[in-house]
């Protein structure tokens, strides 16, 4: 399985009233219901594939070291290319797909509203999160709805 995955708004909820916190290496915590719903969907053959746009910021080992700060183990992660054309998510997430064959069940998990406007086959695996709130339970469900629905057309 591959997950597209954003951090901030789906895994730190962005609350302009507020500072989030930071843990000791110096990147946000990030909330506990996303932790556990993100948890709830990896397994040990899952890749997440970053397109934060902190994305950059740090190497795979490093992004690695975050995510097990927070009480998540990815075996599997990747980058997004740097965004030097300046492209909208929806844009990155396009030629990202352009470029690589998927043979796996995947999910976008984003709350950048640019994605409303993907294309029919990537956008029916889009769970879109509310900025403030980040990644829940009920969106658990709707990702395991959609991997479901996949699965019944994969070919094995």
């Amino acid at each position: 399985m591959l997950i597209s995955l954003d951090i901030d708004g789906v895994m730190v909820p962005a609350k302009s009233w507020s500072k989030p916190e930071l843990l000791m290496d110096g990147f946000p915590a990030f909330s506990a219901k996303a932790t556990h719903v993100l948890n709830n969907l990896i397994s040990r053959d899952c890749t997440i594939i970053l397109t934060t746009s902190h994305k950059s910021n740090y190497s795979v080992e490093e992004w690695k070291s975050i995510f097990r700060n927070r009480s998540i183990d990815i075996e599997y992660l990747k980058c997004l290319p740097e965004n030097i054309n300046n492209l909208s998510r929806k844009d990155e997430i396009i030629s990202w797909f352009n470029v690589t064959v998927i043979h796996d069940l995947f999910l976008i998990l984003d709350d950048d509203k640019s994605l409303n406007d993907l294309p029919g086959f990537l956008k029916e695996n889009l769970i879109q999160t509310s900025p403030y709130i980040g990644l829940t339970e009920e969106q658990l469900e709707l990702a395991r709805t959609i991997l479901n629905k996949q699965s019944r057309y994969t070919v094995m």
